[in-house]
């Protein structure tokens, strides 16, 4: 039974003001979009990171920050993906250990350096963009 496509909201809504200082949202990177496209939720939890750190910023090295904000919230669903497999297995339907596995290799390429972070010049851009203001 294939899975059923979800539509990303997020993936074409313009970008408001997201914090105090009304700078624009900085962009979730395109490849992460792409990969997470069935997961909106996850989508907005990665630009909910990101909100929270352009509003309190490293001053010192803003992008290496903005990083280890997404790597943070990566990892934390690779996690949640492992423990709904857990679930699965445990519950014995086969259909739910299947999207369970999916959605834990999908979180898991979104943390790879090769896959869902290694294009990440949108963020960049936008960090040297707004350099002024974050620091």
């Amino acid at each position: 039974m294939p899975m059923p496509k979800r539509k990303d909201p997020a993936m074409s809504k313009p970008m408001p003001p997201s914090i105090e200082n009304g700078l624009p949202a900085p962009p979730v990177p395109q490849k992460l979009r792409e990969l997470l496209r069935d997961y909106p939720e996850l989508i907005q939890r990665l630009q909910d990171v990101l909100d929270d750190y352009i509003r309190k910023p490293n001053p010192l090295i803003p992008f290496d920050g903005a990083i280890w904000a997404l790597e943070g919230r990566l990892e934390s669903f690779i996690s949640e993906a492992r423990e709904e497999l857990d679930l699965a297995h445990a519950s014995g339907d086969a259909n739910a250990v299947k999207m369970a596995e999916e959605k834990e290799r999908l979180t898991r390429h979104a943390r790879s350096r090769n896959r869902g972070m290694s294009d990440l010049d949108q963020l960049w851009n936008y960090i040297e963009t707004h350099k002024e203001s974050l620091i």
